[in-house]
């Protein structure tokens, strides 16, 4: 009797394995390890200390472009988890209709078109807007972040809606539940899960962005990313590897509570 196949098993695989890890994770692992360096070289260690962190938390600079990053990525997760329930909703709870596919792909084709695309897209139409309007505000900046992160709210809503057990939603309603009332008092509470972890999935990729905020921001409306790669271009201290580190930080506490409520089934 044949073996199962098992992709384990072949040649070679977990010595590739282990190099994709190497290669992914080695880089992220020094940059963490010279953010404590106490010299100014990030490739020459001097000695452990935590004078980098120090220094960006009392930049002035780095301190106003995190607390607009955090507007922002709060701003544009709340937008699109808004915008994502209803679309979540429509796509899984009236079964298939005409046009189904078209609409399955227009609320995902920031995931499908590279984002420089739709970073050169957005510009073009806020520049037109910006002239005939006269305003330059931070606003187009929330509306590009909320534009692009719709699909990564919907996913984790509609998968969560596709999990959940039908039969109580229409109990209620044979119960002449309204569907407003069938949606708070059943739909809702069993949705939070999925609602949460979409949310904090667009918070995760508003606040990593840099291509779309780097073409839509106006003058004086840097984020921490491109606040970051501007000072890549100047001369590089371990201050950026603090920066990176605390993002890092970030964004694995983010990924990590969305994995968990993602998981729960309450």
């Amino acid at each position: 009797m044949a073996k199962p196949f098992d992709i384990r098993r072949q040649t070679g695989f977990n010595a590739i394995a282990m190099a994709c890890f190497v290669l992914l994770y080695l880089p992220i692992i020094l940059l963490v390890i010279y953010s404590f360096n106490a010299g100014r070289s990030v490739a020459i260690w001097e000695g452990f200390s935590w004078r980098w962190y120090i220094s960006a938390w009392q930049n002035d600079q780095v301190q106003s472009a995190t607390v607009r990053s955090l507007i922002l990525a709060t701003s544009a997760a709340i937008f699109s988890t808004a915008c994502a329930v209803p679309a979540a909703l429509a796509t899984t709870r009236q079964g298939s209709f005409k046009g189904y596919t078209f609409v399955f792909a227009l609320i995902n084709q920031p995931l499908m078109v590279p984002e420089i695309v739709t970073a050169v897209a957005l510009l073009i139409v806020f520049a037109a807007v910006k002239v005939a309007t006269g305003y330059t505000g931070f606003g187009y900046l929330i509306l590009a972040h909320t534009a692009f992160c719709i699909p990564f709210a919907y996913m984790p809503i509609r998968a969560r809606l596709q999990g959940m057990n039908l039969n109580l939603e229409q109990a209620g309603a044979d119960l002449y539940g309204t569907p407003w009332r069938v949606f708070r008092h059943v739909t809702l509470p069993q949705l939070w899960p999925g609602i949460l972890a979409g949310a904090m999935l667009a918070f995760v990729t508003s606040l990593d962005d840099v291509v779309i905020t780097e073409f839509v921001k106006s003058a004086g409306q840097d984020t921490l990313p491109t606040y970051m790669l501007g000072q890549m271009r100047r001369v590089v201290t371990p201050e950026v590897n603090a920066i990176s580190s605390a993002l890092l930080a970030i964004s694995v506490v983010m990924v990590m509570a969305f994995f968990f409520l993602s998981k729960t089934r309450k």
